[in-house]
């Protein structure tokens, strides 16, 4: 029995040439299937993002080991399906909210169905319109995520029925982030966008449910709001100076290998101070000159000192001497003017009282840079010993990194693929066994009748097809009779009782070709 290897070498070289073909492009699939299986599956993680605030969260990804995909021009983040719930936990971490996406705006006319009602194109209206405010207010710096909830009012002819329009804005995540006067500006904006929507009437509140307007003194509410709240402010603080100290780090001793926490008591209290500063010598400003006389006669003289004399008497004369008297007075008032200058400054809140930078570093850097990195460390965050401030470092063995789980059991999901590369086997192999049975009976001789090398003459075929009848010339040659085939019998039959439809279908046939 010839071998595998000597069948295939008895072929001919087209058939090799499919052969080969055939069991590339198998192989070839089945190595696309075993890569698209083998491929981790992302999923959206962030959608509708700020290019710089998609620099964070993949540097908050990184930081992980967490792999991602950047979608739509850098502004959507994917990561591998598995590690979902890891990436929101490292964001999260770093201080960074996932948005899932904003909602949609005008596009949704685009979908608009035929035949819709007054009513429900309202609704449409309504919702483009909040998801076209809730897009604009996601561009504000600090914010990931809104969502907007608006109620637009009835058209009426009755002006005093009708019921002012309001607005409701949900911010992700915590209110810390935003800088100071940010809310009051998303309040304006907001009512910007309303026909008829007042700044009061519009309430924004954060991911824990606190309520950031209105709040406080209208016109200094976005101030009341972020900047006046002493956590909000010291947690912006400290969170922007933690991640400047922590690129320091990075940057300097490479990425692991050192880590700053930082707490800041900051005075949030909005003073005003005046200040007098006098800038020279008094100068005199205005005189005023007085002159007071008084000239008059001498009075008359007494009587005896006594009760007699206090008591008036109407009967008894009075007799008294008489001089003359004179009075003069002179008096000069001079203003000085005193050179002077008056300072009024209000303090703006967010004044820091007292810091505490802690410095970790891991015990693989070097003595002397650490010692470098510590002197770096103050001067950027500003510490001043004279102020209070606290400053702690240490050199410690930092905990390794855990190793990557092991390839666990095969998923669900590789099943699919799994039968696609059984069929492709199962159709390689059908297809080498038949073309080697082909081939095998090609190569079988076939063992010629004996009867046609008697005939040494041309005989009619009716008489190879009829009886054998002995001829004197051919006296040797004996065919077997040959039976008539059953179909052939029924066409016959059919062609003497219904000549007419057998011709019709002929004619069919011929008009076909």
């Amino acid at each position: 029995m010839p071998t595998f290897a000597q069948t295939l070498m008895k072929l001919p070289t087209r058939s090799k040439a499919v052969l080969a073909g055939g069991a590339l492009a198998v192989l070839l699939v089945l190595f696309l299937m075993l890569r698209l299986a083998s491929a981790p599956s992302y999923t959206m993680l962030s959608a509708g993002l700020d290019p710089a605030e998609t620099g964070k969260v993949t540097a908050a990804l990184d930081e992980q080991g967490i792999g991602y995909e950047l979608r739509a021009n850098g502004t959507s983040v994917a990561v591998e399906k598995a590690k979902v719930a890891q990436a929101r936990i490292a964001l999260a971490g770093a201080g960074v909210a996932a948005s899932s996406g904003s909602q949609e705006g005008f596009e949704l006319f685009d979908k608009q169905k035929l035949g819709a009602s007054d009513f429900q194109q309202k609704v449409t209206y309504q919702r483009a319109l909040e998801g076209e405010i809730a897009r604009t207010v996601e561009q504000v710096d600090g914010v990931s995520g809104a969502q907007v909830q608006l109620v637009l009012p009835e058209d009426s002819l009755f002006a005093e029925e009708a019921t002012p329009a309001t607005a409701a804005v949900m911010l992700t995540g915590a209110s810390d982030s935003l800088e100071p006067g940010a809310v009051r500006g998303i309040a304006q904006l907001v009512s910007s966008s309303v026909k008829g929507l007042k700044t009061e009437n519009v309430t924004i509140t954060d991911g824990g449910g606190q309520l950031l307007w209105p709040q406080g003194d209208e016109a200094g509410g976005a101030g009341g709001a972020t900047g006046a709240s002493k956590q909000a402010a010291q947690t912006r603080y400290e969170r922007q100076l933690q991640a400047s100290l922590d690129a320091l780090l990075t940057q300097t001793l490479g990425p692991g290998k050192g880590r700053v926490q930082v707490k800041a008591d900051l005075n949030v209290d909005k003073t005003t101070r005046e200040e007098l500063t006098v800038t020279g010598e008094a100068v005199p400003q205005k005189q005023v000159k007085e002159t007071e006389k008084l000239r008059g006669g001498g009075a008359a003289a007494g009587g005896a000192s006594g009760t007699a004399g206090n008591i008036p008497t109407y009967s008894a004369g009075a007799a008294g001497g008489s001089s003359n008297s004179r009075y003069n007075r002179k008096s000069t008032t001079v203003d000085n003017v005193v050179p002077k200058r008056i300072t009024k400054t209000d303090v703006a809140p967010g004044a820091v009282n007292k810091l505490q930078v802690a410095l970790v570093v891991d015990k693989s850097v070097d003595p002397a840079d650490f010692a470098a990195i510590q002197s770096a460390v103050k001067g950027a965050s500003g510490f001043d010993a004279d102020r209070g401030d606290v400053f702690q470092a240490a050199q410690i063995e930092f905990a390794k990194p855990p190793a990557e789980p092991k390839a666990g059991p095969v998923p669900t999901s590789m099943l699919g693929p799994i039968k696609w590369v059984g069929l492709g086997l199962a159709t390689l192999l059908f297809m080498f066994f038949m073309a080697r049975s082909l081939r095998k009976r090609e190569g079988e001789a076939l063992a010629s009748p004996s009867w046609l090398t008697e005939i040494e003459q041309p005989v009619p075929l009716a008489e190879l097809e009829g009886p054998r009848i002995p001829r004197p010339e051919h006296p040797t040659i004996i065919l077997p009779p040959r039976e008539q085939d059953q179909s052939a019998q029924a066409l016959e039959q059919l062609m003497d009782r219904e000549p007419d439809r057998v011709a019709a279908q002929v004619r069919s046939w011929m008009s076909e070709d």
